[in-house]
């Protein structure tokens, strides 16, 4: 399987990120750009990265917090400061970086996609309604109502301005985001022009379920 790597990358117009990665072994079939939890670089997120690779994607995970260690992750206290920092533009940048890594290894803005869970997944969306991309996925993404910072949007303050497919995956339990919230993210998604999917499933076939659907969406709409 895949082994994550981490480095720092920097731009020739000076801007630079550390980016955790991994290659597939074989053909490229595009990128992913996977948006990390709160709590930073966890072995979930590298498991996401090194399941991905193992399907053909070139994946890349931009560090949103600035001066993390690649082989740390937070505490939850921590987290809740490093999330209440983020900004629209802090993230936006970010993922831009990482764009750029990936265009870097000829992968063209159609055949790249983002998926992220929580914070992640929040992320996702933002990104979905900012940048012309090929496809996003969310995960269990909070702040659907009430913003995750200061400085980021509430995801149905975005929702409808979606410029690529993207599907949203809630658990029907177990995440604290209630199934009202989940229809009105649904409703503000759908006023956007472009396809777009929310899916709530059982808790105990959610990690299965979800990893599926998106690797569907992604095979559906990355070509």
């Amino acid at each position: 399987m895949a082994q994550t790597r981490t480095e720092d990358f920097r731009l020739d117009d000076g801007r630079a990120l550390r980016l955790t990665f991994a290659e597939p072994d074989g053909v490229t079939r595009g990128g992913l750009v996977v948006l990390h939890e709160a709590r930073g670089i966890t072995d979930a997120v590298r498991g996401m990265v090194t399941g991905l690779a193992a399907e053909g994607w070139l994946v890349v995970v931009p560090h949103l917090y600035a001066g993390e260690a690649g082989s740390t992750e937070v505490d939850h206290h921590e987290a809740r400061d490093k999330v209440s920092e983020l900004s629209g533009d802090s993230v936006l940048a970010a993922t831009d970086i990482a764009f750029a890594w990936l265009a870097g290894y000829e992968v063209a803005a159609d055949r790249i996609g983002v998926i992220g869970f929580e914070l992640g997944g929040a992320v996702a969306l933002v990104v979905a309604a900012r940048r012309d991309i090929g496809a996003a996925v969310t995960v269990a993404g909070g702040g659907i109502l009430e913003p995750l910072s200061d400085g980021l949007p509430a995801l149905v303050e975005v929702a409808g301005e979606l410029r690529c497919p993207w599907l949203g995956l809630y658990r029907e339990e177990g995440d604290d985001i209630s199934a009202e919230q989940v229809e009105k993210l649904r409703e503000a998604a759908s006023a956007a022009n472009i396809a777009s999917d929310v899916v709530r499933f059982p808790f105990e076939s959610g990690a299965s379920e979800a990893w599926q659907r998106a690797l569907n969406w992604f095979d559906a709409h990355l070509r």
